[in-house]
């Protein structure tokens, strides 16, 4: 039914279960995973910038400390992906809009279905269905899947 599955991690609980069921999918159904995480300068800056317990940010950090941290998060989707049974998941960076990145990702890569949280780390005036899930919502021309 699905070949190929674009899911979207930015790291919250939210995306974690959107992952987990991407990879129960991808089992069930033998499809390829692509998992996908767009930079944001904003959100990267206010994770990076947590100290103690309160959030502070002296600086936006530059775009070799973003892929950094953007790298080590895609490693934590990696794992949770291994011992969910997809071992051979591939993973892609984006640096604009996390929508945006998903369409083009699902786009370039024939998927059938993209998979996403409800609510994610971005904009926290979406309190129902995520601005980023929204927009796949409206504009994919695949299935889509929202995960609580």
């Amino acid at each position: 039914m699905f070949s190929k599955i674009i899911v979207g991690f930015d790291g919250s609980v939210s995306s974690k279960n959107a992952l987990l069921m991407a990879c129960d999918l991808a089992g069930k159904y033998g499809s390829e995973l692509h998992i996908v995480h767009s930079v944001q300068t904003q959100t990267m800056a206010f994770t990076m910038g947590a100290v103690g317990g309160y959030d502070a940010v002296t600086m936006v950090p530059d775009r070799e400390a973003l892929d950094e941290a953007a790298n080590s998060l895609l490693a934590e989707a990696r794992d949770i992906a291994r011992a969910s049974g997809q071992p051979d998941a591939k993973t892609h960076i984006g640096h604009s809009d996390p929508a945006e990145d998903l369409l083009t990702c699902a786009m370039s890569e024939g998927a059938d279905l993209i998979v996403t949280g409800r609510r994610g780390l971005g904009n926290v005036s979406s309190l129902l269905l995520g601005s980023t899930s929204r927009k796949v919502s409206h504009e994919s021309k695949c299935a889509h899947l929202t995960v609580a």
